[in-house]
């Protein structure tokens, strides 16, 4: 078949084992970003199967009426990027693995990453190093602080687990259903989103983002925050109410900000970057070579499954078979 990838920034798709599943195949990487569809028109003009890195390009009808061979789109997770109605007028099967049983542990990781980071002001001590000065600034343990959990599934329980570790006051606000697992596993639960907000020194981000969540993290939620306090997202900047958090962060409530997700990405400028109290990292939460095996084994595994006539995965039902009798 011939396929194409799309966004591979680092060009590390064919240094992974798992891409040796793609012998065989034309495979095409484009390491840029366009949102231009006619660029895109172009590049996927006789693509087949297309492997889509997460949510870094959308896939809406446009673009999908311009490209005649396409069979086949591949990728992993949620898909709100993806015309699946589209894709389904027009023939194209959908294929990705929810991963319903796992976390990313990436995520998680660069999330307590963030966390340090954030608490302890370790880029601007960095900077401030590498242009020759020393101490600049002090930072606070997270030792018998509170560590707020909003959203209590895959990845918020694993961070937990690590504010835990490091003796945090781990705190829970979430949907009724995730509240009481948290209660199950021995988390304290807020009474409500307000005290949630007003009480924790450190408020991380984990839900998916969907017409529920979209601003689900409002302007009074972040002014009620501490002085002293970190937010962060991991999850997806829709999450907070637009312009929010820029808002609140030059008055002072929260202090402090850690930032993996952007409304619009890959990002050139953006007010948070000029900010002296965020952390800024460019959406790498899932970015690990070690985490990219694992997505990227069930991708082309999809592509394979999907030449061999049965395809798994399936996110649309497959274009009816045709009438024989025509």
């Amino acid at each position: 078949m011939r396929v194409t990838i799309l966004d591979d920034y680092c060009d590390t798709l064919r240094t992974l084992d798992c891409f040796a599943k793609l012998d065989g195949h034309d495979v095409t990487v484009w390491t840029d970003h366009s949102d231009d569809v006619d660029v895109l028109a172009t590049r996927l003009a006789d693509t087949e199967a297309l492997v889509l890195i997460r949510e870094r390009t959308a896939i809406r009808a446009p673009l999908l009426e311009r490209l005649p061979h396409l069979r086949l789109i591949s990728q992993r997770s949620v898909y709100p990027h993806i015309d699946i109605d589209a894709c389904t007028r027009l023939g194209v099967l959908v294929c990705s693995d929810l991963h319903s049983s796992t976390p990313s542990y990436a995520t998680a990781e660069l999330t307590w990453a963030l966390v340090l980071a954030g608490m302890r002001m370790l880029p601007q001590q960095v900077a401030s190093m590498k242009a020759g000065r020393w101490q600049t600034a002090v930072g606070q343990s997270l030792l018998f602080k509170k560590l707020g959990i909003y959203g209590y599934g895959r990845i918020g329980r694993v961070v937990a687990g690590y504010g835990r570790a490091f003796g945090m006051q781990v705190q829970v606000w979430a949907r009724e259903d995730s509240r009481e697992r948290a209660r199950q596993d021995g988390y304290d639960v807020a009474p409500d989103k307000a005290a949630f907000f007003a009480d924790c020194d450190v408020v991380t981000l984990h839900m998916r983002l969907v017409d529920e969540t979209r601003g689900i993290v409002t302007a009074d939620d972040l002014a009620s925050m501490k002085p002293t306090a970190l937010l962060v997202n991991t999850s997806r900047a829709g999450l907070i109410a637009p312009d929010a958090l820029v808002s609140a962060l030059r008055q002072g409530r929260p202090g402090f900000a850690a930032v993996d997700v952007y409304e619009q990405e890959p990002v050139a400028d953006h007010p948070l970057l000029t900010m002296d109290n965020v952390v800024c990292t460019p959406h790498i939460g899932y970015v690990t070579r070690d985490e990219w095996e694992v997505q990227f084994s069930d991708v082309f595994d999809q592509i394979n499954a999907f030449e061999a006539g049965t395809p798994k995965n399936i996110v649309n039902p497959p274009p009816p078979a045709p009438d024989s009798t025509d």
